[in-house]
């Protein structure tokens, strides 16, 4: 069985300049691939003819290995797929899967803050932000297992102790909102750099878990999400605020 690619039926129609493209009944065209076959009017003939709705090119009692989303049976994972769940493989451009890469980032921004924080004496911001960590990481499991996220509650604050002290940090720490400076230090530009890769996961969260009509699948992983972003941005108003103690050793 063949899996037929936008890039494959190109080449088989020459750009759209030569028809038909002929297709096998174990091949499978990719919704891209069908969609620029439409409108590039480029005929598709079937010469025996078109697999019945759901039916996978599999034989009888040999189940392939992998499914797609779009009805192909695979006996081996093509290199630009990847795993979506169990044996379900999906193009690595995927917005679920682009979705898990943001996760990956942010664990890795996280650890380089906490590098940050420590060679500025904060380790009571590193311990703070390695439950974050262990918060960030649980992400994919709640994807992958469609687990539910759950009450926030991160470094002891709950959804509207994160709501109130990001929202209003002079009454708090006697600190008000500020923009950042190269100068505030490098455990603030750190945590700063982090909070706008949550802000980015965000977004790439929306684009995963929206519909064809834009509502949202998940609300909890982008609520959890959000609340993140309000942690960072209270992280570094107790730095700006000096609320941190500085230790040694």
């Amino acid at each position: 069985m063949a899996l037929l690619t936008e890039e494959v039926v190109r080449q088989m129609s020459n750009g759209g300049t030569r028809g038909p493209v002929v297709v096998s009944r174990d091949d499978v065209l990719t919704p891209s691939a069908r969609s620029w076959l439409r409108e590039h009017r480029v005929e598709v003939v079937y010469p025996q003819g078109r697999a019945a709705e759901g039916e996978t090119s599999a034989p009888a009692g040999d189940r392939a290995r992998y499914q797609t989303l779009f009805g192909a049976a695979l006996d081996h994972k093509p290199e630009h797929m990847t795993h979506l769940r169990g044996n379900v493989l999906v193009f690595k451009d995927h917005p679920r899967i682009a979705f898990r890469g943001y996760i990956d980032l942010l664990e890795a921004e996280i650890t380089l803050a906490q590098q940050a924080a420590a060679q500025e004496g904060y380790r009571t911001l590193c311990g703070e932000l390695e439950e974050v960590l262990g918060f960030v990481r649980r992400f994919i499991r709640f994807d992958v297992l469609s687990e539910p996220v759950g009450e926030v509650r991160v470094c002891s604050l709950g959804p509207e102790e994160l709501r109130e002290q990001s929202h209003y940090p002079e009454k708090y720490f006697g600190q008000p909102h500020f923009l950042v400076h190269w100068t505030d230090g490098a455990a603030i530009l750190a945590v700063n750099k982090l909070r706008t890769v949550v802000r980015q996961t965000e977004l790439a969260a929306y684009k995963a878990f929206r519909d064809e009509n834009g509502a949202v699948t998940r609300e909890d992983i982008l609520r959890g999400l959000n609340r993140l972003s309000s942690l960072m941005w209270i992280m570094m108003i107790k730095l700006k605020a000096g609320k941190y103690p500085r230790e040694s050793g």
